[in-house]
């Protein structure tokens, strides 16, 4: 974990779970020179949005380049600390980011979809995963909103139209980026509460 401003809190809240790599920031593959991350658009407003509300953002992402031999760790995490810089340029921040190092066939707990990442997170901080959201651009994504309970929502960025037709199950809600996925998840907060 790279990142963590979240502060214990007594009740269980809902949180916005975000992939990184397609969902964040544009995917270039194996992802170790921290200078060729690059956000794509609207995405740092789209996460200032939820930090305006409040509500807690918190990336789960797989990163199985350092298992893989293509990335070290500390790669890893230089990539993720630019990530943070370029959002805090834009008055955007990550409440706590988590990613798993392992293989996929390592049959780790962590790995997406399953539910290791989000556990973690939602035990640290008192969130409730059933009032969650999980947003990214692969099935893996939407099986762990599913693991877990959470609401499912898919971007068209990164990989998402691709993997959107392969699916076999749909998402709670597909948008075409970030920026309008936040809008409908913002939406539904509301309702909630109206």
């Amino acid at each position: 974990m790279t990142q963590n401003k979240m502060k214990k809190k007594e009740h269980n809240s809902a949180a916005v779970f975000l992939d990184r790599d397609g969902t964040i920031n544009v995917d270039t593959g194996y992802m170790s020179d921290p200078e060729a991350l690059e956000l794509l658009p609207g995405a740092a407003a789209a996460i200032k949005e939820l930090n305006l509300k409040r509500i807690p953002v918190v990336v789960v992402s797989n990163q199985s380049a350092v298992a893989r031999g293509y990335a070290t760790e500390e790669q890893v995490e230089s990539v993720n600390a630019r990530l943070i810089e370029l959002l805090d340029a834009e008055d955007a921040y990550l409440d706590a980011l988590y990613f798993c190092a392992h293989h996929p066939d390592d049959g780790c707990v962590c790995r997406k979809p399953a539910p290791g990442l989000i556990d973690s997170a939602s035990e640290k901080h008192s969130i409730d995963t059933a009032r969650s959201y999980v947003v990214g651009d692969k099935r893996s994504d939407m099986e762990l909103a599913r693991a877990v309970g959470a609401t499912a929502v898919m971007v068209m960025t990164g990989l998402g139209e691709v993997e959107l037709k392969r699916s076999e199950k749909a998402p709670d809600f597909a948008a075409a980026d970030l920026g309008k996925a936040v809008k409908w998840i913002l939406a539904q907060m509301e309702n909630e509460t109206a």
